[in-house]
């Protein structure tokens, strides 16, 4: 897919995190004519990177952040996020007053409000701004962002981030970003679990599932997953972007979440140990769509 940006005065930006997501998100920002920064914990990928899109990078998240108008991050989790933030080698050490951290990490809205606090006595902002679209996603430049944070530093960083997003939005304040990553994770789960119960009650019916499925597909039951993860798994294929692993670490925050809040989640909880099953059978890395494997 060919992506063209729109017209956007050139930024001075620094990303931190070069994973299967990170890694093509910094590489929009660069083609989009920003003058782009990376960080990442195994240098050889942000050498790599640097091959690849140009620009710079640096030895840790504050060399990376000095003097940057804006900040993204996308790492794994709440404690790879603290690591790159926080601490005398963190980005928030040599961040300029008024610039804006945007972190496009799936963590916990805890962990988001704290920075937050954290980012304000230190005179500049903090949105946090989970995804969702997977590598595809990502590598098209097409993903969609849910927001959390300040109305002013979001308008600020929106125009930038439309390098690689297709939709961002602001949902509310610190940590409401986070909280809509949860509601999309907590959707996916019952999707995924229902579709891969259909395909599999059909295939034991001795049904022709590409034809159901293209039949269905033009009616209620249509989804993105049935489109797009239904043939694939019919077939047997399992290595369509974001893992297992990475799921269960999604659903374990909205588990916890709702333990807080006191939502009740049964489903998600099911799903989340059929999950578990497959981990231990060593499906770790097959792409979330690999449940359908458990009713084999």
């Amino acid at each position: 897919m060919t992506r063209t940006y729109e017209s956007t005065p050139s930024r001075k930006v620094a990303f931190l995190g070069l994973g299967v997501m990170g890694f093509p998100m910094a590489g929009h920002l660069a083609r989009a004519g920003h003058r782009v920064r990376v960080y990442n914990r195994t240098a050889a990928k942000a050498s790599e990177w640097v091959k690849t899109y140009g620009g710079a990078s640096a030895p840790t998240p504050a060399a990376a952040a000095e003097g940057a108008e804006l900040v993204f991050a996308c790492v794994g989790n709440d404690d790879d996020l603290r690591a790159v933030t926080t601490g005398s080698d963190g980005a928030f050490a040599l961040m300029q007053k008024g610039a804006v951290f945007v972190d496009h990490t799936t963590a916990s809205a805890s962990v988001a409000r704290t920075l937050a606090g954290e980012a304000t006595r230190l005179g500049f902002a903090f949105v946090d701004a989970p995804v969702s679209g997977g590598n595809v996603g990502a590598v098209n430049g097409a993903l969609t962002v849910m927001c959390g944070g300040d109305k002013a530093a979001f308008e600020t960083a929106r125009p930038t981030a439309m390098a690689f997003a297709k939709a961002m939005t602001l949902l509310g304040p610190s940590g409401c970003g986070q909280l809509a990553k949860m509601v999309n994770q907590i959707a996916i789960a019952g999707l995924v679990q229902g579709l891969s119960e259909a395909i599999a009650f059909g295939q034991k019916a001795g049904l022709d599932m590409k034809a159901v499925l293209e039949v269905i597909g033009k009616g209620a039951a249509q989804s993105w997953q049935m489109d797009n993860r239904g043939p694939t798994m019919i077939e047997g294929k399992f290595d369509f972007g974001f893992a297992v692993d990475w799921m269960r670490k999604d659903l374990g925050i909205a588990l916890e979440e709702a333990r807080h809040n006191g939502a009740r989640l049964p489903v998600t909880a099911l799903v989340d140990q059929f999950y578990a099953d497959l981990q231990a059978a060593g499906g770790n890395r097959y792409d979330t769509s690999s449940l359908i494997k458990r009713l084999g």
